[in-house]
């Protein structure tokens, strides 16, 4: 019994190759800009003078008579003083005078007594440790402060992203094949 001849069929099938290389990214940010503003704190003084009044007038007063008017003031007040008081000395010695019939008042013993000068009235008023007034003023100094101020400026800046894309070669390393190997015939009949 003879076969019948079996035709060879090969097939090869397709082979494809993918290369890949990620794609890289490369991201950077430059630093913040930031601007710091101070303003100073402001402190101000502002001072007065101290003022000082000195009264001498009663010293000088004292010490010789002060100005001219209180001095003709006080002879005139001390001469009219001294004048009534001469006038009251003077009705008395006529008061003895009259009372003749007394034995000791006679003219030389009224008059007699009456020799001492009287005095001129006094110009200068009482000397004392008190006679120097001083008045000192002062005021308290203006203060005025301002605190400082800080303002802060900040400027953000964007991240620069680049992005390099990757590569994907896709290609056939084999091809696809069918081979067909008939069978070998006998050409011999």
């Amino acid at each position: 019994m003879k076969t019948l001849p079996v035709v060879q069929i090969r097939t090869t099938p397709s082979i494809l190759n993918m290369e890949t290389n990620p794609g890289q990214y490369s991201i950077r940010q430059p630093k913040a800009e930031v601007q710091l503003n101070t303003k100073p704190a402001k402190l101000t003084v502002e001072s007065h003078p101290i003022t000082l009044h000195v009264d001498q007038s009663k010293a000088f007063s004292a010490y010789n008579g002060g100005n001219m008017i209180d001095l003709n003031a006080r002879i005139y007040s001390g001469i009219e003083q001294q004048f009534l008081q001469n006038m009251a000395e003077r009705v008395q010695q006529g008061n003895q005078l009259a009372a003749i019939h007394k034995p000791s008042n006679t003219i030389a013993n009224i008059i007699g007594m009456d020799w001492q000068p009287k005095p001129f009235p006094e110009t200068r008023t009482p000397a004392s440790f008190d006679n120097v007034d001083i008045q000192i003023d002062t005021r308290p100094p203006d203060i005025s402060y301002e605190s400082a101020v800080s303002e802060m400026n900040v400027v953000v800046n964007k991240p620069e992203i680049e992005y390099q894309r990757g590569k994907l070669d896709i290609y056939v390393k084999q091809y696809a094949s069918v081979q067909y190997t008939p069978p070998a015939i006998d050409v011999g009949l």
